[in-house]
């Protein structure tokens, strides 16, 4: 009873195994001899391949193979691995009975006896056509994504690991940063900020930021490998796995600096439109107020001349000088604040500034002192402009000034003419076109932007009460506004100030003026009196005139400027006398003709130079004449 019990029991097992093997549907399960032909088949066989058991078995393994993989020895080969590795696994095509392909997953396993005979295979073959599809699809996808990544040219594009590591590189990033896929691929994206961003710690912040709120988003100052800077938009997206888990990061850049050029640009015209806007409105105002204040002037000085006509007592004499002299500084009030609303009556006439400049340069370089070295660089073929002389050398002279207060403590002040091709916007307030350019700039205290903002302000100063009006830089921006120009101001806290006057080219201007063939003759004497004296009969005979008061001062003439005749005192003190100036003069400008004068005659004089005689020479007190006739001798 138990022997048949457990007899039924082992069939009831072998054939609940057959039942389960012949019953899968989802995987081909079937046996091969050691040759390779098929000797079991299961309903999933059938449903993948096609064919019914008694069509296949006995048939050759190697017709579920495409005509390549045949062709190519791939059914052998796999049969080779099973038995030499113990299992082959790998995917492919494979063909079903009535031709067409599906994708399947294959092992194959060598089975053997007890013995280790090997008896045959077992193969299992999935159909993962649905799941290779799908891959392929996936694929599809991140490849076109990658090339559409890739082609993007506007922007930067690129992984970063979760240290900050670039990972890959797409052709917008090679334009905007410079650097080649093989040059940045696993550097620090911190190299593409600038030294102040990477010292505060900006890049670290940047990763920490994104990383804690999954996006950060900023604008600023970026670097190319060629250390051009570059104004960026950058947004950094933090990158999670499916666990949640920090992968990297995403970042896109795009380079903004010209959109950025454009609003600064909008920015500035609207503050230059404003502050345009603001000074008008401030002219009209002082212009209104001086005109009805020189009304009130007018009256009160023609009743001075009343009561003066009138006499009276000493005391009231007095008393009317001291009203008198109010009145006068009024009126000179008045004056400067018609000149700041562009009112004021103008005498322009065609004139080289370098002639301008020239001329008044003794003037200018009296109105500094000691401590401060007075430099002028004159462009030698400058184009002329209609101006008013007269007030354009005020102008100077209040810009010089301003300048020498700024430097307490000495310095350096440089006025400087240049022809200038402006462009549309190159300068606010101005067309294009052809303009000359005199700037006058100093190495002192500087203005903050705000000050800087409101310097031409009437009656706006900085400076200690009673040691200025705040009427200086407002004269000269409306005489220069009034003569068609435009002022500007390149100034910073500790750095100097430049102030700039822009001035059309008189008409015929638009290529630079010949040079000016006038000579020029340098006047050395400490005699003030005696200078001016030698300067009229110079100017009277179509010179132009240049003034020192000493050798050194001439020196510095020499140095930055055309001179074509030295006129000097022999007797000077302090330093080198005007022999050794003459002496120095031929050494080192040989083409400047030179004109020793003395109150001595010339055998008198104890000066030591062995050649004395090679200059010409003219006793004081010396009338046209004498010099006319030295200039024809002078060498």
């Amino acid at each position: 009873m138990n022997n048949r019990i457990h007899v039924r029991q082992d069939l009831t097992e072998e054939q609940r195994f057959q039942y389960l093997i012949s019953g899968i549907r989802d995987y081909a399960i079937y046996m091969l001899d050691t040759e390779g032909h098929v000797s079991s088949w299961n309903t999933g066989a059938r449903r993948f391949k096609g064919y019914e058991a008694p069509e296949i078995l006995g048939q050759h393994f190697s017709r579920f193979y495409t005509p390549e993989d045949q062709a190519s020895g791939l059914p052998a080969h796999a049969l080779a691995t099973a038995l030499n590795e113990g299992k082959y696994e790998a995917e492919g095509w494979r063909v079903r009975q009535d031709g067409t392909r599906f994708w399947a997953s294959v092992i194959i396993d060598p089975i053997y006896d007890e013995h280790g005979a090997l008896l045959g295979y077992a193969k299992i073959t999935r159909d993962i056509t649905e799941k290779k599809k799908a891959a392929d699809a996936l694929r599809a996808s991140e490849e076109r994504f990658r090339l559409l990544v890739q082609g993007v040219s506007d922007y930067a594009i690129y992984m970063l690991s979760p240290e900050g590591v670039v990972s890959n590189w797409n052709m917008g990033a090679q334009r905007i940063k410079g650097y080649s896929e093989q040059e940045i691929v696993g550097q620090h994206f911190s190299r593409f900020y600038t030294d102040g961003d990477r010292e505060s710690g900006l890049p670290a912040r940047a990763l920490g930021t994104a990383a804690r709120e999954g996006r950060y988003e900023a604008e600023g100052w970026r670097q190319r490998k060629d250390g051009t800077c570059f104004w960026a938009h950058v947004i950094i997206d933090a990158i999670h796995d499916e666990a949640g888990e920090l992968i990297g990061f995403a970042k896109i850049t795009r380079d903004l600096t010209e959109k950025k050029a454009a609003a600064d640009a909008l920015a500035e015209a609207n503050a230059a439109l404003f502050q345009a806007q603001k000074m008008e409105s401030i002219g009209q105002l002082t212009g209104g107020i001086a005109h009805d204040f020189n009304n009130l002037l007018s009256v009160l000085a023609s009743g001075l001349e009343v009561l003066t006509l009138r006499g009276g007592a000493v005391g009231d004499v007095k008393t009317l000088d001291s009203m008198r002299r109010a009145i006068d500084r009024g009126a000179a009030l008045t004056q400067q604040l018609l000149a700041f609303a562009r009112q004021q009556p103008l005498q322009p006439e065609t004139h080289s500034v370098n002639r301008l400049v020239s001329g008044f340069e003794s003037v200018l370089r009296r109105a500094v002192n000691a401590s401060i070295d007075f430099e002028v660089h004159l462009e030698p073929e400058i184009r002329a402009t209609v101006i008013d002389s007269a007030r354009f050398e005020s102008a100077l002279l209040n810009l010089v000034v301003n300048a020498r207060d700024a430097m307490p403590d000495g310095g350096r002040i440089c006025i400087e003419t240049a022809n200038v091709e402006l462009k549309e916007r190159d300068v606010n307030g101005l067309a294009a076109g052809s303009y000359v350019k005199v700037t006058v700039a100093d190495t002192g205290t500087g203005m903050s932007p705000e000050t800087a903002q409101r310097a031409f302000e009437p009656f706006y100063t900085t400076k200690e009460v009673g040691k200025g009006t705040g009427l200086g830089l407002s004269q000269v921006y409306g005489f220069i506004k009034q003569s068609g120009g435009e002022v500007k101001i390149r100034t910073a806290p500790g750095e100097g100030t430049a102030i700039a006057i822009y001035l059309p080219a008189a008409p015929g201007q638009d290529a630079p003026a010949q040079q000016d063939t006038t000579e020029m003759v340098l006047i050395v004497d400490d005699e003030p009196d005696l200078m001016d004296v030698a300067s009229a009969l110079y100017i009277s005979m179509g010179y132009e005139v240049l003034t020192a008061s000493s050798a050194q001062e001439a020196l510095a003439l020499l140095a930055s400027r055309r001179i074509d005749i030295l006129f000097t005192d022999v007797i000077m003190p302090n330093g080198m006398n005007g022999v050794e100036l003459a002496a120095y003069t031929r050494e080192h400008y040989p083409d400047v003709k030179i004109i020793l004068a003395s109150g001595y005659p010339l055998p008198a004089l104890k000066v030591e130079h062995n050649n004395l005689n090679e200059f010409a020479f003219v006793n004081k007190p010396y009338r046209l004449s004498d010099l006319a006739r030295a200039l024809r001798s002078a060498a």
